[in-house]
This record gives C-alpha cells, structure tokens and sequence, in this order.
C-alpha cells in the first residue's frame, strides 16, 4: 500500500510531502548517495545511466535520465539531463539545493525553469515525513513544469522511493 502524497501549488511555491516507512536516516542516505539514487530516481520506465555525485555544500549532482519504457512511445530512448547543485546539508534533517536541467557536459539551460527546493526529513511515530517546498522564479516557471507532467512523475518517483526503502526492511 503507497503512502498518499500530498501536491499542492501555490503561486511560485511547490510543496510536496509524503510518509515513508523507513528510518530518518535511511531515507537520506538513499539522497546522499549515488549508487542508491540510480535505484529509484525517476518516473517508471527510466534508467538513471549517469550519476555523478559530489555530496557536500557547493558540490552537485549531474544526472541523465533515460527512457527504457516502449510503451511511452515518443519518450521511449530520450535523454533527459539535470544538475542539483547543493546549498546547504544537514545529514538526516535537511537539503537545500537548486535544481537545473542541464545537458550532458552538465551546463545549466537558461530556457528551462530552475527551483530552489529545500527538503526536510522528519522522524514520526518511527516513520520518516519528507517535505519538498520548491521555489520557483515565477508562477508561470512553477506552471511550465507541471504542464510537462511534473506531478505523475514525482508520484511515480515517490513510489519508486518507497520502494527501494521497503527492500532493506
């Protein structure tokens, strides 16, 4: 049974959450390490191929995702690059990180929003709450990203997420 998920935005504002059964500290290290994050990051039906992750303030994150699903049709074999860079780590409480879309040498795109999201990991009742609130410049970047299908491909994310937690238990 999936967790619900809870989407909601507001103006420039993005705010995700959700309730994993896992360990606070589990669920950041599937954030903090490569290996991990090729395991469940990205909608179903894509492959993380390049995972480049240099973990620490002013460090980033450069990552393709690639689709492997026939069944997507046009998406089926497209690459999709991106680039976190980090701002601030707290291990197992917080990340504060901008998020690009880049291409392969990793230079950001000047043509496609940004956000700036700060992510917090909150132990409850032995369970770990992960908030997502993401900034964006303007509403109407926040709104680019989700007419591309920003909140199934979170969701289907969020589930893979879940998971790669529920196979450690």
């Amino acid at each position: 049974m999936m967790s619900k998920m809870l989407f909601k935005a507001e103006g420039n504002v993005l705010t995700m959450e959700r309730t994993f059964n896992a360990p606070t500290e589990l669920v950041f290290k599937v954030f903090s390490d490569s290996e991990h994050l090729k395991q469940w990051f990205g909608p179903r039906g894509w492959s993380i191929p390049v995972s480049n992750l240099d973990f620490r303030p002013g460090g980033a994150w450069h990552y393709c995702m690639k689709c492997e699903d026939r069944n997507q049709g046009d998406f089926y074999g497209m690459e999709s690059w991106g680039k976190s860079v980090y701002k601030e780590i707290v291990a197992n409480e917080k990340l504060v990180y901008v998020d690009y879309f880049s291409d392969a040498e990793g230079n950001v795109s000047d043509n496609m929003p940004a956000v700036e999201v700060t992510l917090t990991f909150e132990t409850v009742d032995g369970k770990t709450k992960l908030t997502s609130i993401g900034h964006y410049a303007t509403d109407e970047a926040l709104q680019t990203v989700i007419d591309m299908g920003m909140e199934q491909g979170i969701t289907e994310t969020w589930d893979r997420l879940e998971e790669h937690l529920e196979s450690f238990q």
